[in-house]
């Protein structure tokens, strides 16, 4: 039988007293299982160390899912703890991404009993990581302009702030290289740029539609749709996955990204952090594992 921690987020956006305890519940049917509740990310070091041993399960969203994955990375576990993740979050991006089920109590099972899942993770010059996707420009505006519209909206509140964002936004001169090949040459304005690991942002608008979390690269993909029927167009189409179709849309794929410019905030995994003039991501292979649904089964 594993023994897990389930690392429970007090201030995710579903961790309500009622589904936790469903939660809890079904993973202690299938596994041994202790409890960690948490209301700050400082305390997720300490709750891994109390618990030696036990593979951390995540009742969270992609921002919770990130802090464990860079707590294990700080204390040098990645390789040896495998993650669990109940998405309870607003987003819950890499769990769509990934086939983990949105019901709590199916997740809960596959988080018990799945199978360990090889999956890539990026690093950044500033000491941070990524698991699922980075972006800048008007989708950071748009995180901003979501955040006030959770509570109400919830997973659609990203779609009202992104029409907000693309009213307001005009662009910026960001230099972006891919593997040293230069995509955008920091002259002609860009509109925004998304490192895909996992394929959506925001609670499902797919900004890297084709992304493959364990394939070794990252799809970027770079906007310059900045006049506003263009943005407007842009915006549309993005949230129906259909943007990279498009002439002013550049898609590229590698494992090692450089963006620079003016300072700007960086959305990293629905975390906004910077701003900054400069930062450097690289791909990680297999560096982490997620307890998946096995194959040939149903959760």
């Amino acid at each position: 039988m594993r023994r897990l921690v389930a690392i429970v987020n007090s201030s995710a956006g579903s961790a309500g007293d009622e589904v936790v305890s469903r939660v809890l519940a079904e993973l202690g049917e299938h596994a041994d299982t202790v409890a960690a509740r948490i209301g700050d990310p400082a305390e997720l070091p300490q709750a891994l160390a109390a618990h030696p041993g036990r593979d951390p399960v995540v009742l969270g969203g992609d921002g919770t899912l990130h802090c464990v994955v860079e707590a294990l990375a700080e204390r040098g576990e990645l390789g040896r703890r495998t993650v669990g993740l109940v998405p309870l979050g607003t987003g819950n991006d890499l769990a769509r991404t990934l086939g983990v089920p949105m019901d709590p109590v199916e997740a809960a099972r596959v988080a018990a009993l799945g199978e360990p899942r090889p999956l890539d993770l990026l690093r950044d010059d500033g000491g941070g990581v990524v698991v699922n996707a980075v972006h800048l420009g008007v989708g950071v505006e748009a995180a901003r302009a979501a955040k006030p519209l959770k509570p109400v909206l919830r997973r659609f509140a990203y779609a009202a702030g992104s029409v907000i964002a693309g009213a307001r936004m005009t662009g910026l001169p960001l230099k972006v290289e891919v593997d040293g090949r230069v995509v955008a040459d920091g002259r002609r304005r860009v509109l925004m740029v998304g490192i895909g690991n996992g394929r959506s942002i925001g609670g499902g608008t797919p900004i890297a539609p084709g992304a493959r979390p364990s394939d070794g690269l990252a799809d970027v993909v770079v906007s310059f749709a900045t006049s506003p029927l263009r943005r407007l167009l842009y915006g549309v189409l993005l949230r129906l996955g259909r943007h990279t179709s498009r002439q002013d849309v550049v898609t590229v794929r590698g494992a090692r990204i450089r963006i620079s410019g003016p300072p700007v905030p960086v959305n990293a995994d629905g975390e906004l952090t910077g701003p900054v003039t400069g930062r450097t991501w690289t791909v990680e292979e297999g560096a982490w594992r997620l307890s998946t649904v096995r194959a040939g089964t149903r959760p």
